[in-house]
């Protein structure tokens, strides 16, 4: 994982790098993203800043692709699930979740770049070493800020684990209201069951 900071942290051994990938004062914004057809795929915006996602063991994309396949064969008609697809929380986040179901009148067509806050039901992240504290603590923080009803997280554990949080409308956070080791069912955002442990025959 990479982090590009703000610029009033940039150094003078920053000036070999490109000029367009050095941020403005007071970082890049969400609609940076959409201007720059240099970036790594799957580049993330967190706080202004730009993160690049390092390489991933086949755990993550195997248990990402379980997961769309669980979501999407049990998403009721008024829903759409998207994989690895930005969501604009702010105008300095823009974190790609590994699995967003949306409201299916946020799909606005094949050249959509990213989600409102406001469209998403359910983010999912999937954890990974190099992400460990994004995954679990600010991205999340995030999603709930902006308002994201449902998350869930999921670990590669001696078994491979959901811990599946709600947010709190009172406090505007979320709160961990069940961990499912292997398989488990679940009635929100809507019905699905899923077993994590399908992973091993991927």
């Amino acid at each position: 994982m990479t982090v590009l900071v703000r610029s009033d942290a940039m150094t003078d051994s920053d000036s070999q790098l490109p000029e367009w990938l050095i941020p403005p004062a007071g970082g890049f914004t969400a609609d940076d993203l959409d201007h720059f057809p240099q970036l790594p795929a799957h580049t993330e915006l967190l706080d202004g800043s730009l993160v690049f996602v390092s390489p991933q063991a086949s755990f993550h994309p195997l248990m990402v692709s379980l997961l769309e396949h669980g979501l999407r064969s049990s998403a009721p008609d008024d829903v759409r699930v998207r994989r690895e697809m930005s969501v604009v929380l702010g105008r300095r986040q823009r974190p790609e979740p590994d699995i967003i179901v949306i409201r299916d009148t946020a799909d606005l067509g094949p050249d959509t770049t990213a989600y409102q806050a406001a469209d998403v039901l359910l983010a999912v992240e999937v954890v990974s070493p190099d992400s460990e504290i994004r995954d679990r603590e600010r991205k999340p923080q995030l999603y709930a800020q902006a308002g994201i009803p449902h998350f869930w997280r999921i670990e590669r554990e001696a078994e491979p684990t959901a811990y599946i949080h709600a947010r709190d409308p009172r406090t505007g956070e979320y709160t961990i209201i069940d961990v499912h080791r292997g398989a488990f069912k679940v009635d929100v955002p809507f019905p699905v069951e899923i077993d994590l442990n399908e992973i091993h025959k991927l």
